[in-house]
């Protein structure tokens, strides 16, 4: 056999490793939103499955193989949904401002964008900006969701390497112009095979070095919606920089008016400790609430997966350190950052004591979030807070 068949057929094996965990997610969404994670139904046995999983996590860090999926794309699959968050957005917008389509979107605490490129499928006029403070997530984005869009997508996001509360001094984030052609190509090629590059196979990118290619000096439009999902704005435990942050969204979005859209998880499961799993067909997905300290209402949230084909687990593939926030702080503090008025959309989600291990995207995910101004305890809620400029 020569030497390129076996190129291929190494290439043939590593493809279908990676095949085995691209599935269409079109309902997928954090524990709170519009999924429902269970309890794990034997707590020693979940126990020393994960504590097992450190020395396999730490040589699979060492030794990457070319069959295990990337931290990313399983962060995708089990917690995000974009087109519904969209839905919503858009719903929001032509709510309470109206008068025109919203083009110019900016996801903040973006990861890999996923939610930006997604908006930007619908509309070739749509453009988008995402911020965050990791890098490697930045890169993973570009070398495999925004190749998806087609040609023109890298013109219409801008990705930017920085901090929430200096979003001035982010940094563009550069590839080689050659690397992007050769990967949008190999997306065009691969697409119906629903193909994903590993991250072993990303190629170093970085902040861009040019002060010009700052966020400061880099001509954008007034932003129609900015949104932070996925609980990220727990990541900011002090008030003054919750109000810092909403000012400097504040001063993003359009002088025509614009909303900012976060969301918010509560309720009593939310102050205990908590571990919840969900079932998808090839990795079941962990989340791990730690003690909660009611005094500086902080929490520690951890991500594991448990890959079934490889048998190994990624313990803390993401970790957090949260202040859980309460639905009158977010309003307060929108409303001293300059927002005219905040709107909740609150849904209840199934008791924790109660739901039963679940397959697939689990239970509950048709329950619609509902706009209301009072809203008793529940075990677990969810909420969009809507700022209005």
């Amino acid at each position: 056999m020569g030497k390129r068949e076996k190129q291929k057929q190494k290439h043939d094996r590593t493809q279908r490793g990676r095949d085995y965990y691209l599935q269409e997610n079109d309902t997928a969404q954090p524990f709170s939103s519009t999924s429902t994670l269970s309890p794990a139904d034997n707590e020693e046995e979940e126990e020393e499955a994960i504590d097992d999983a450190d020395s396999d996590n730490n040589n699979n860090e060492q030794h990457p193989s070319h069959d295990m999926p990337s931290k990313f794309l399983l962060y995708q699959q089990s917690v995000q949904s974009p087109k519904g968050d969209i839905s919503y957005l858009q719903k929001f917008f032509l709510m309470y401002v109206g008068g025109r389509v919203p083009l110019h979107l900016q996801e903040d605490f973006c990861g890999t964008a996923f939610l930006s490129t997604e908006w930007l499928r619908s509309d070739p006029r749509k453009t988008a900006i995402g911020l965050d403070l990791d890098l490697e997530a930045l890169t993973w984005c570009l070398e495999n969701n925004i190749p998806k869009i087609g040609a023109d997508g890298f013109s219409r996001i801008s990705l930017f390497h920085g901090n929430v509360l200096q979003p001035l001094q982010s940094k563009l984030v550069e590839m080689d112009p050659e690397e992007l052609v050769r990967n949008i190509s190999l997306s065009q090629n691969t697409e119906n095979l629903q193909v994903d590059v590993l991250e072993s196979d990303v190629p170093t990118s970085s902040s861009a070095q040019d002060d010009k290619l700052t966020a400061k000096n880099f001509p954008m439009n007034g932003r129609d919606i900015v949104c932070a999902f996925n609980y990220s704005c727990c990541c900011l435990h002090k008030r003054a920089d919750l109000v810092l942050y909403f000012k400097h969204v504040r001063d993003a979005l359009s002088t025509k008016g614009g909303i900012f859209v976060m969301d918010l998880y509560g309720g009593t499961s939310s102050e205990n400790k908590l571990k919840l799993q969900r079932r998808f067909p090839n990795f079941t997905y962990v989340w791990e609430q730690a003690e909660f300290d009611i005094i500086q209402r902080k929490t520690r949230i951890s991500l594991h997966f448990h890959l079934k084909k490889e048998q190994r687990k990624l313990r803390h593939a993401f970790s957090y350190s949260w202040r859980l926030w309460t639905l009158p702080e977010i309003r307060d503090c929108l409303e001293e950052a300059g927002f005219r008025s905040v709107h909740f959309w609150v849904r209840e989600m199934p008791d924790t004591t109660e739901i039963t291990r679940t397959e697939g995207f689990g239970a509950g995910k048709d329950i619609k979030y509902e706009e209301t101004t009072s809203f008793q305890q529940q075990d677990s809620w969810n909420a969009y807070i809507v700022g209005v400029a």
